[in-house]
Order: structure tokens, then C-alpha cells, then sequence
């Protein structure tokens, strides 16, 4: 049974995410959440709430089938983020969330590029992040991927939160709209010839963008698989976090929520929401990163 999140629901995005990054199983779970081990917890708060409020994350794969949109779902509800959902397919963050086009009478994402407006987020409320959905028609109806961009950053500046986009497979304008808006390009790949073909023709692709690569529903580690995967980290410079393991639970699971809001977290939600809290951290840490590179 889910119980009452300790955060109360008036507490502001930021400090949300700090909550979620630094206690992942809660403030009340004894067990280690491998906190100290991060750049997180030697960083300035003044530094973390500052890349929190501009952060921008898109979440993509020239390959679907690789656990993208479930990775975007968690990372941003521990961000407290705006998830934005670019994916018009129907086995997309919006429906896993709980939205039904097909009942609704308007279309916040394409009413936003029509008018020029920030769109108002839909409430998730504790257990799901707060969502801009897609919708079947976003496919004929992208503008360029520069005004993509242009909106995003506009998004981002009047939110002043984390923004995660998780973006359509393969490319196209809203997916190079959303990458050349983001900070931190989260990369995931499962270990096949076909996926990693696919990330490696990306990298190549999206030279100099600040990608990170995320091993994900693994559950063996071929050796020809990895030292495919170290090669193409090596030519590019791209780092590799370590893996999102596989889970056969995660695959059925049917509830809306964030695996990862359920408190107290089940035992065998463990392993997952460690894992994928550790995505998150290395997503702001590379931020962090970056902001002192630039000044």
C-alpha cells in the first residue's frame, strides 16, 4: 500500500529535487543511498539550486525499444521536472502517465507552438511528474527545430525548474529541436548489435553535445556488446554511467506513478530506483560541470 509522501506538497520544485536526489528511498529508510559518493554532496547548495532552475534534459535514442521513455518518466519525477512529451506514438510517456488525447478537447503541445504561449503543465501530484502531453498530430505538425528549441529555452526560463524532454526515436525537428536546447542528452542503450549501431551512428551524429550514455535492461554483459559500447564512449568521448540492470517486473507494470515515489520502497524497487537515481545525479553533476566550464 502506498503511504503519504514526507514531502509536503507545498514545498517548491527545487527543494523537491534535492529531497529525491540525496534521500532516494526517503528521509526515514536507513539504508545508503550512496550520497556522499557524489559530486552533489560537495557542491554549493547556491551552485545546485541554480543548475536545478535552468536545467534542461532530453532523453533520446536513434532506436526505440531501449527503455528511453521509462528512464524520462523517473529521472523526472526526481527532478521534480516538467516532463515534456515529444513521442506521438501511443506507447508513450503521456498514456504511461495516464493522459488520454482522445478525451481531451485541446492540445497543450501543439496549442503552445500555435500561440506562442508557455504551456501550464499538468499536475502529477506525489507520484507522477508534472506533464506538457504529446499528441498524434505533433508528427505532421513540428515547426524547425530551431524554434523547437527557441520554445524550450522560453519554457525553461518562465518554469524555472528542471525541464525533461522525452523525445520521439530516431531523428527529426523536435528531437534536434530538444537536444540542441538541452544541457545533458541521456543516451540509453541495450546491448544489441542493432542499438548499438544506432547510438553509435548518434554519437557521430551529435558530436561535441553533452551526452551520456545509459546502459540499460541489462542482464548479461556479451563481451563483444561492451567492448562495442567502450569503443564507441573512447571515439566520441562520451561518458558510460553505470547500468540500469533488467527487471521482468518493470516490463508488466501497468500503475501510473514514478517507481521511484513509492514510499517506503519495496524491496525489489530497490536496486531500480538506486540506479536510476544515480542517472539523475550524474545528469545534474554533468551540468555542474558544464556551468563552471562556461563561466
Amino acid at each position: 500500500m502506498t503511504t503519504t509522501s514526507v514531502i509536503d506538497a507545498e514545498i517548491s520544485p527545487i527543494d523537491l529535487a534535492l529531497e529525491r536526489l540525496q534521500y532516494p528511498f526517503g528521509r526515514d529508510d536507513d539504508e545508503a543511498s550512496d550520497w556522499e559518493d557524489s559530486l552533489l554532496s560537495t557542491s554549493p547548495e547556491p551552485v545546485l539550486r541554480q543548475v536545478l532552475s535552468n536545467l534542461i534534459v532530453s532523453v533520446a535514442a536513434w532506436k526505440g525499444g531501449v527503455g528511453k521513455t521509462e528512464i524520462a518518466k523517473e529521472i523526472a519525477w526526481i527532478l521534480s521536472a516538467v516532463l515534456v512529451d515529444f513521442d506521438w506514438d501511443r506507447g508513450n510517456a503521456s498514456r504511461a502517465w495516464g493522459y488520454r488525447h482522445e478525451t481531451r478537447t485541446n492540445a497543450p503541445l501543439l496549442d503552445a507552438f500555435e500561440t506562442g504561449r508557455t504551456p501550464r503543465p499538468l499536475k502529477g501530484g506525489e507520484f507522477r511528474a508534472d506533464l506538457v502531453p504529446s499528441h498524434p498530430d505533433w508528427m505532421a505538425n513540428q515547426p524547425e527545430d530551431e524554434v523547437i528549441t527557441r520554445h524550450i529555452e522560453q519554457w525553461s526560463a518562465e518554469w524555472q525548474r528542471p525541464v525533461v524532454i522525452d523525445t520521439h526515436p530516431g531523428g527529426g525537428d523536435s528531437t534536434y529541436g530538444a537536444v540542441a536546447a538541452a544541457h545533458v542528452i541521456v543516451a540509453p542503450v541495450v546491448l544489441e548489435v542493432r542499438a548499438l549501431e544506432a547510438l553509435e551512428g548518434m554519437a557521430d551524429e551529435l558530436r561535441s553535445y553533452p551526452l551520456l550514455i545509459v546502459p540499460n535492461v541489462v542482464a548479461a554483459a556479451p563481451k563483444k556488446r561492451v567492448d562495442h559500447l567502450a569503443s564507441i564512449s573512447k571515439t566520441y568521448g562520451i561518458p558510460v554511467l553505470p547500468p540500469i540492470s533488467k527487471y521482468t517486473w518493470l516490463a508488466q507494470r501497468q500503475y501510473r506513478m514514478a517507481v521511484s515515489a513509492r514510499k517506503p520502497v519495496p524491496a525489489r524497487s530497490k536496486p531500480f530506483v538506486q540506479e536510476v537515481t544515480a542517472v539523475a545525479r550524474a545528469v545534474v553533476e554533468l551540468a555542474i560541470t558544464r556551468a563552471g566550464e562556461s563561466e
